[in-house]
């Protein structure tokens, strides 16, 4: 049973924060006008994990830690290139997609 709640906890965390990177960069970003002042969202994401600890003894703190795992995922790109603060590239955008 443990198990199972630590999967769905996880596999839910993951979705919502991938999805929110997501929406963030493909919609939000562009919608502020994709500003050079404006931090990369995996630094977020970055944030969020090792605050999780904090957390940890309820299910709250598998979610957290999971949704700043998604998060950062979803602009994996940007970290390997150490972007901090820079505006994204112009070009096609992809939803579903480590940009």
């Amino acid at each position: 049973m443990i198990l199972l709640e630590i999967f769905l906890y996880s596999l839910l965390g993951l979705a919502l924060g991938y999805l929110s990177g997501r929406i963030g960069h493909y919609y939000v970003n562009v919608w502020i006008g994709n500003p050079n002042w404006a931090p990369h969202h995996w630094i977020y994401g970055a944030m969020l994990i090792p605050a999780s600890s904090y957390f940890i003894p309820s299910s709250w703190g598998l979610i957290i830690l999971f949704f700043g795992v998604g998060h950062f995922i979803s602009d994996f790109k940007d970290f390997l290139g150490l972007k901090f603060f820079s505006p994204d590239e112009e070009g096609p955008k992809r939803f579903f997609h480590i940009d």
